[in-house]
């Protein structure tokens, strides 16, 4: 099972459908559905690993359940900071995370 049809059947288990997610994630409409290779970009992949309290590292292999599977809804402004944050160098998120005292 790819990354992609993990997603679809999490979503399923949860009643959550897949319009939802992309909306509270901010992908356009029918994202999910369009990806032919069975992956999302990094970016994606943790930003849908966080919507649905799982590990980038589950979606992909199917190991590895780090969160208590719950529903969370991002805001739209902490889901252009998400994203603006995984935009940056890895050097300049290691120097926020070390400003905001969480580990990198």
């Amino acid at each position: 099972m790819n990354s992609v049809e993990r997603v679809k059947a999490i979503c399923k288990e949860r009643k959550i459908a897949i319009s939802k997610l992309e909306k509270d994630c901010g992908f356009a409409n029918g994202y999910i559905g369009q990806l032919r290779k069975g992956t999302f970009p990094a970016d994606r992949l943790s930003t849908i690993a966080a919507y649905l309290s799982l590990s980038p590292e589950y979606l992909l292999t199917g190991e590895q359940r780090e969160n208590p599977p719950t529903e969370q809804t991002l805001d739209e402004g902490t889901q252009r900071l998400i994203e603006a944050i995984l935009e940056l160098p890895p050097e300049k998120q290691k120097a926020l995370a070390d400003l905001i005292g969480v580990d990198y």
